[in-house]
């Protein structure tokens, strides 16, 4: 293949928003990609988000006592949050664009039925409902910062 056919096939990927190109033939293999370049001053790093696992228990160690599952420097044992959740991974954003006015704040009161964000996931704007009802007690998560699958978003009253 020549120089000027792969210029032409780059100027064609970049009329029509392509991001990869791939052609094999007998004696060939191309494969092109295109993409924001992230070493670029104006373009957002990648975030890599640390998580700890806790080691499991041996298979011989004894269960732990009811006593034993307090919160932290509490006399009172430690109760599971109600929170909205991340069904994907992703982008998360608290409002349909920059200028708008985020879905949810502290203190607003949802439905099953309310939108609290978007995620979005390969350039798909995913709306997320809250699917529970309660009052938005604090928001875990800042705009713009990626999600994983699962991890909590929002705290309910």
């Amino acid at each position: 293949m020549k120089i000027e056919e792969i210029k032409t096939i780059v100027k064609l990927m970049a009329e029509n928003d392509l991001s990869e190109f791939k052609i094999e033939a007998e004696e060939m293999h191309l494969c092109i990609r295109r993409g924001p370049s992230y070493g670029h001053a104006s373009m957002p790093q990648p975030q890599i988000i640390h998580h700890t696992v806790p080691a499991a228990a041996p298979a011989t160690a004894p269960a732990a006592s009811p006593d034993a599952q307090k919160a932290p420097g509490s006399s009172e044992p430690a109760k599971k949050l109600n929170t909205i959740d991340s069904p994907i991974v992703g982008t998360f954003y608290r409002a349909p664009s920059p200028e708008a006015v985020p879905f949810v704040k502290v203190g607003d009161k949802v439905n099953a039925d309310s939108v609290v964000c978007i995620v979005e996931a390969m350039k798909v704007m995913n709306e997320i409902k809250a699917e529970k009802g309660g009052v938005i007690k604090e928001i875990l998560i800042e705009n713009g910062i990626p999600v994983e699958f699962g991890q909590p978003l929002f705290v309910l009253e």
